[in-house]
């Protein structure tokens, strides 16, 4: 299991995030950890807009917690337990097991509690036999153990995966291959390869990776900048792609994040998306996902707060 955060994306992320924003407000801040914990169910999970727990909720609302330092011992205990039960419930997809991982990781972290069962070289043995049961020949990662082909984003969650295990994804070159392949002549890249479309989302994924594996190159990095530049809105954010009228919060964290880890300063005009990002801010706490969007959940409030994260 990882033991420098500093070697996982994800988990160094969360710190880094969480430092940008020692400065906010303690009244704001209290509004969105109450608006989290309000998503809390009796079995310690967190919920999306409806129904009960759920892996990919909890793992937004742990994130978003951790951004907050608001992660204390007691809140810990309960989502640990629910992290145990889950486990044993339910097989996973890609991105419940992501979820899973990076809470319990997380909470290990932050607490010392460990949210699962055995020891951990035997768990860290099964996250990896189970992330290699959706490799797929054409060197990326499936979501589902049905899917025949691999996509960009969740080839991201597993590599992420790995990362936190502390362990190096088998065979680098042939996921950098899979993911240049995805690359369109816009500069952006796509989710599956019959696409012709690129997106802000699969782009930001795709460029993470590739500059991790250090396989970037000026070219490359020129048509990111450009496709980022593509999808900015009149409202200040970034749309999902060129083709979307209106911004939304997932794409806007996303590229802000790569151009920050970029260095493509000219991709956001930094005024204009923290005006865009707040005006989805809700008053008793959360963020809605976009300008047509009338409610918040824990997946857009982690968004938001990462966006003024960003911006600080």
């Amino acid at each position: 299991m990882i033991k420098d955060t500093k070697n996982s994306f994800l988990l160094d992320l969360t710190e880094r995030l969480s430092r940008s924003l020692q400065d906010f407000e303690p009244e704001r801040a209290a509004r969105h950890v109450g608006f989290l914990m309000n998503f809390q169910q009796p079995d310690g999970g967190f919920s999306g807009r409806r129904g009960g727990s759920d892996l990919y909720y909890t793992g937004f609302a742990v994130r978003g917690l951790a951004l907050l330092g608001a992660l204390d011992r007691p809140r810990c205990a309960a989502i640990a337990n629910y992290l145990k039960g889950a486990v044993k419930r339910r097989s996973f997809n890609l991105i419940d097991l992501t979820s899973w991982f990076y809470s319990a990781i997380t909470i290990q972290t932050r607490s010392g509690l460990v949210a699962f069962d055995g020891d951990q070289d035997s768990v860290a043995n099964e996250v990896a036999s189970a992330l290699e049961s959706f490799r797929r020949a054409d060197g990326g990662y499936a979501k589902t153990h049905e899917g025949g082909a691999g996509s960009t984003y969740h080839t991201f969650l597993a590599v992420l995966c790995y990362e936190m295990l502390d362990r190096t994804p088998p065979d680098i070159p042939a996921i950098a291959r899979f993911l240049l392949a995805r690359r369109r002549d816009d500069g952006g890249f796509v989710e599956i390869g019959p696409m012709k479309q690129s997106g802000a989302n699969p782009t930001a994924a795709a460029a993470v990776l590739l500059n991790r594996f250090a396989a970037i190159d000026g070219e490359a990095l020129r048509g990111i900048e450009s496709y980022l530049q593509s999808v900015r809105g009149v409202e200040g954010g970034l749309r999902a792609n060129t083709q979307i009228p209106f911004c939304d919060l997932l794409s806007t964290f996303t590229g802000l994040l790569v151009a920050h880890d970029l260095g493509l300063s000219g991709v956001i005009d930094q005024e204009a998306c923290r005006r865009y990002v707040n005006q989805l801010e809700l008053s008793g706490g959360g963020f809605r996902g976009a300008a047509w969007d009338s409610e918040a959940d824990p997946e857009y409030t982690f968004y938001g707060l990462g966006a003024l994260a960003l911006l600080a």
